[in-house]
């Protein structure tokens, strides 16, 4: 009897399952379904982002320190998104270089975006923020070794230009209680006495 265009029960998907380590391509494909709707559901919808009537001159120095720490916590996945997509852009006349970010790309979603559990290495939980440190660390070398590293350093330098201009005229009132916990979690204004 042929099982073509059926659902399969908890029973079969085991079995095949058990000879192909553990996991279908369709499980693999349903979680990474999941973990991608997870990883975007931490993304602030763009609509925020681009809220004019929050963007405001900071009346001062310490003020526009303080709303780049809140909003880099806030939008931090936007941000993110916002960087990778200008060094997209600017190495679509680089071919090989493109092949090496798209192969950086699988490594980021796979490891950053669209990760549900923490990374373990050796036995020990690696952190969020040495992961996002390492993928960024290990994309720029085998970037800047293919010879586009004029390209991709402009780029980097506009993208984080555009991320820090945004993120000290926005203004942070509503964010820094949204992001109590995490592990880039601004820290809170001291109250003037």
């Amino acid at each position: 009897m042929s099982k073509y265009g059926t659902i399969p029960t908890s029973s079969s998907s085991a079995a095949g399952a058990a000879h192909l380590g553990g996991a279908s391509p369709l499980d693999f494909i349903s979680r990474a379904k999941a973990r991608g709707a997870t990883a975007l559901a931490t993304r602030r919808p763009w609509r925020e982002l681009a809220d004019v009537h929050a963007i405001g001159l900071p009346p001062s120095l310490g003020d526009a320190y303080l709303r780049v720490r809140a909003n880099l916590a806030h939008f931090a996945m936007n941000y993110a998104i916002v960087v990778l997509v200008v060094v997209f852009l600017s190495l679509l006349w680089q071919p090989i270089s493109l092949i090496v970010f798209l192969v950086c790309m699988v490594g980021w979603l796979v490891l950053y975006f669209l990760r549900d559990e923490p990374v373990v290495l050796f036995g020990r939980v690696v952190g969020d923020g040495v992961v996002l440190a390492v993928l960024a660390v290990v994309t720029l070398i085998l970037l800047l070794l293919t010879g586009a590293t004029t390209n991709i350093l402009t780029s980097l330098l506009i993208g984080f230009v555009l991320v820090v201009v945004h993120a000290a005229l926005h203004k942070a009132e509503d964010n820094v209680d949204d992001e109590v916990g995490r592990w880039y979690a601004p820290v809170p204004a001291q109250p003037s006495h």
